[in-house]
């Protein structure tokens, strides 16, 4: 758990340091879903229960940062960046985290298995949808460049090709989406229905995680709007 006084330290210089690091840890849950996926694919459940417990770990963490910043956000005219916008971004990496989580979960719950026929599509379903929430992360990397140079310059154009690479990933993990669900739904008709439901659950929120590292990117354009 991270020491409310290394958070508060931090907040003596910008809010913008725990607002990164809550993104990191966030990004640390996203990571294990490939790995957990390919133990699924395996029927390595114990390997699936272990890294669950590590997502959850994770994800304690990750809520221990957000609780720190937010009691400590200060509520101040001069702060580089409004307080109920901050709060917005942290809402929507907290949700990237509670995904990654739920999905997890579910799965070591249930010991749902993913059809031979859509393994491929699936895996590389889950890693482009990672491959979102860490597109996400590099443009709040960037948060404090901008605050340096107040919104403005270069490091804005910097931040937009982030933000333009971010959406180009989000449609590409849509198109993977639907390729994926048009191969379940041949296959369906073969496998039990209630581990299909399950399946198109996953699907679902792994493709909720790729959307909402997007909507990070689109907070982080109304701070440069503004």
């Amino acid at each position: 758990m991270v020491r409310k006084s290394s958070i508060t330290s931090m907040f003596a210089g910008s809010p913008v340091k725990p607002l990164q690091q809550h993104m990191d840890k966030v990004c640390e849950c996203a990571d294990q879903l490939p790995l957990f996926f390919r133990a699924s694919v395996e029927k390595d459940y114990s390997s699936c229960k272990r890294l669950h417990k590590s997502i959850s770990g994770m994800e304690a963490a990750a809520d221990a940062i957000k609780i720190d910043l937010r009691t400590h956000l200060p509520n101040s005219l001069f702060m580089p960046m409004p307080r109920e916008q901050i709060l917005d971004i942290v809402r929507l990496q907290d949700k990237i985290a509670n995904i990654s989580q739920d999905i997890s979960g579910i799965m070591t719950g249930r010991k749902t298995e993913i059809p031979e026929a859509v393994v491929e599509l699936f895996i590389a379903f889950v890693q482009r949808a990672v491959d979102a929430a860490h597109q996400a992360q590099s443009a709040i990397n960037e948060l404090d460049e901008l605050v340096e140079t107040g919104f403005r310059g270069r490091q804005v154009d910097v931040v937009q090709n982030m933000i333009a690479k971010l959406e180009e990933i989000e449609k590409e993990t849509d198109k993977q989406e639907r390729k994926l669900r048009h191969a379940m739904f041949k296959i369906e008709k073969g496998y039990d229905p209630l581990d299909m439901m399950f399946l198109y659950r996953m699907i679902d929120w792994i493709g909720k995680l790729a959307d909402v590292a997007h909507q990070v990117g689109g907070r982080i354009q109304l701070l440069m709007a503004r």
